[in-house]
């Protein structure tokens, strides 16, 4: 399979370079598996992403899992079609599963401020998971204002912004193989 990978790319008008290739993006992912699959072995825990921006991130994890586990998702928007947080986090799709007593794996593509995160574990924590675990595949240390738990972080990265391997600008970029970061002060 042929997947998306130029050098270089140009969305909205803005230049992005490789900065995580297929394959680094790969081995961090298949590292966290093998160790969600340790400490969940004998659980059956739930898996849910958060869309859009977590789904490629979620079907591959999902193949490094080696033990019976359940999907499901939901939807926030905070960002709309910008590229910062609009300060305000809205539910657009709830999850269809029951976790009570449950172990439940939230998987994010990116933790930025920490808006969307905090929001999704207090409410999360309403429904009474037997344990509920962050994982995400990229940390903005830098930039985290609200304080939230993250246990598994494939990669943290620089304030600057991304697109590419599931993460958008204005909905463009996501069909991108690998993580691209903007290249300051470039335009096309």
């Amino acid at each position: 399979m042929d997947q998306y990978l130029p050098e270089k790319i140009n969305v909205k008008g803005e230049s992005f370079r490789i900065y995580l290739t297929r394959e680094e993006i790969q081995q961090r992912i298949k590292q966290i598996g093998k160790q969600l699959s340790t400490k969940f072995q004998d659980k059956r825990p739930i898996f849910i992403g958060v869309l859009n921006g977590s789904y490629i991130f979620l079907a591959d994890l999902m193949r490094y899992v080696n033990i019976p586990c359940e999907v499901d998702f939901l939807k926030l928007s905070s960002y709309g079609d910008e590229k910062v947080s609009s300060g305000q986090v809205h539910d657009l799709k709830q999850i269809d599963a029951d976790i009570k007593d449950r172990h439940a794996v939230i998987v994010e593509d990116i933790v930025d401020t920490g808006l969307s995160m905090k929001y999704l574990v207090d409410k999360l924590k309403h429904f009474q998971p037997a344990s509920l675990t962050v994982v995400t595949l990229l940390h903005k240390a830098e930039a985290t204002q609200y304080d939230v738990q993250i246990d598994y972080a494939a990669f943290k990265i620089p304030n600057l912004f991304v697109l590419g391997y599931g993460l958008d600008f204005a909905q463009e970029g996501r069909n991108l193989g690998q993580i691209y970061i903007q290249i300051e002060g470039e335009d096309s």
